[in-house]
């Protein structure tokens, strides 16, 4: 487990379960190496790569490591010339394919609903932003 995760798991004892699955599954590339992993089960470093529109290398290879490092993947090593690297869904990375599909599913109609309200005359985006309830009282934690 990553410093950055044991901390918020052992500080946090009141924590919003919500908080530690963002602080785990955060990341620009996390929900989408999920997701592929879970669609073709073992990828390779360049595969993972294309498939995701060529993230940096230094970034692709920290989300992996964190990912690692949280048990939501598991990396295996061929000792053969050149090196073959692979990577695969550990059991806990499994787990997580239920809330990666409803997050996936929320941001496209978040994001479609966004395009409406842009291509929307300003009196009715105006209209809209009105009829929005507001959330009362903080969130708990």
């Amino acid at each position: 487990m990553r410093e950055k995760t044991e901390r918020i798991v052992r500080e946090w004892t009141d924590a919003c379960d919500a908080e530690v699955s963002i602080a785990v599954l955060g990341g620009a590339w996390k929900p989408s190496i999920l997701s592929l992993l879970g669609e073709h089960g073992v990828l390779r470093f360049g595969e993972l790569s294309r498939l995701l529109l060529e993230p940096t290398a230094r970034v692709l290879t920290r989300q992996l490591r964190e990912l690692e490092d949280d048990g939501l993947i598991t990396r295996e090593v061929y000792r053969q010339v050149p090196p073959k690297v692979e990577y695969r869904l550990s059991d806990l990375g499994r787990g997580a394919g239920p809330l990666i599909d409803s997050l996936t599913r929320w941001g496209g109609e978040y994001a479609a609903h966004q395009r409406r309200m842009l291509a929307a005359p300003a009196s009715v985006r105006d209209e809209e932003r009105q009829a929005e309830p507001i959330a009362a009282g903080p969130v708990p934690r």
